[in-house]
Formats: C-alpha cells, sequence, structure tokens
C-alpha cells in the first residue's frame, strides 16, 4: 500500500518527464522505436534528467546517440520477474560519466538489487553467455537430439538452472530471443 501510493502513472511520457529525476525506458526491442521516444523525451526533460534503457541486447550508445545528454545515459538491465529477480545489470557507454554511473548502482541498490557493472557490449553479461544457450537448445530440438522435456531436464539438473534453456525461451518469449539473434547478427555481419 505504501509502495502504491508513492507510485503515479500516466499515458503521456512527455507529460512527467519534466518531473522526474530518472528516466528507465523498457519498450519494445527496436532501435527505430527507443530512438523515436529518447529523441521526443531528450527534448523536453532538463538537462538533469537520466535516461536509461531496460534493453536486454541493444546497444547503449547506439540508443542514446539521438540525445544530448550521452554523459547521463546508461543501461539498466533488470530480469523477469523484476520483483523476484536480484540482479541488475548497470551498462556504461564509454560516455557515461562517474556521477551517472553512480547514481544508477544507488538506485540499483536502493531498490534492494545486487547491481553488476559492465561495458556497452552485445547482450551484457547475462544475455551474452545466456541467449547462445537458448538458441543451441532449439537447434537441439530441431534437429531431434532429445525431446524439449529432456532438454530442459537435463539443463535443470545436471547444470543446476532453475528452468530448462526451452521453458526459459518460453517465459522470456521467443520473439525477444528473435530481436536480441536478428540484432547480434547484423551487428556481426557488418564486421
Amino acid at each position: 500500500e505504501n509502495t502504491m501510493g508513492a507510485i503515479s502513472t500516466a499515458t503521456d511520457a512527455c507529460s512527467v518527464v519534466k518531473d522526474t529525476d530518472l528516466v528507465i525506458e523498457a519498450i519494445v526491442e527496436n532501435m527505430g522505436v527507443k530512438h523515436k521516444l529518447f529523441k521526443e523525451l531528450d527534448s523536453i526533460a532538463p538537462q538533469n534528467v537520466i535516461f536509461t534503457s531496460n534493453t536486454s541486447s541493444l546497444s547503449i550508445t547506439e540508443i542514446a546517440e539521438v540525445t544530448s545528454r550521452k554523459d547521463r545515459f546508461g543501461g539498466l538491465h533488470f530480469f523477469n520477474p523484476v520483483p523476484v529477480m536480484k540482479l541488475l545489470e548497470i551498462v556504461k557507454t564509454a560516455d557515461t560519466s562517474a556521477e551517472t554511473l553512480s547514481a544508477l548502482t544507488a538506485f540499483g541498490k536502493k531498490l534492494g538489487k545486487v547491481t553488476v557493472e559492465c561495458s556497452d557490449t552485445p547482450g551484457f553479461i547475462v544475455n551474452r553467455l545466456l541467449v547462445p544457450n537458448l538458441a543451441e537448445a532449439i537447434k537441439m530440438l530441431e534437429r531431434g537430439v532429445a525431446s524439449a522435456e529432456d532438454i530442459d531436464t537435463a539443463m535443470r539438473l545436471g547444470a543446476g538452472h532453475p528452468m530448462g534453456p526451452l521453458q526459459l525461451a518460453d517465459y522470456v518469449g521467443l520473439d525477444t530471443c528473435c530481436f536480441i539473434l536478428e540484432g547480434w547478427s547484423e551487428k556481426i555481419s557488418r564486421r
């Protein structure tokens, strides 16, 4: 009840961004959509407002490109379900200031999260290691190596994971997994 009393909601982000210290974006994993939102918010928000993205895979540096506050831009990657999962990845770009990084870390700790810091790299820490595992489990299923149930059971009992990779891919969303893999593939093919 106390928490809900401290939360206000609005359907128009531009109407509330003038009175906030921190923006956490959590919309579809699409660079064009994120750019449109941040360009609009950047033109309205006071310069002291810190912008963050909860993206699970897109480049924080690239998202920040459309703003005038690259030093006050970072990633806050929460994990689902947010109230249960203790980890918060804090992603810094080459331009993120020490003051911004400190503010984001303090914010995460205030939420009771265990924070880890990483540089802006595809997938950050967790997804860089996790998503290829999910993709490999899907390939194994497609090739008939094992059943979905056996793949998930093997990883739960053999690797100590709380859920198998196919169950996790369903939980994360196959569309999100697809966006991540396509984005990485596009980035890698440009190099």
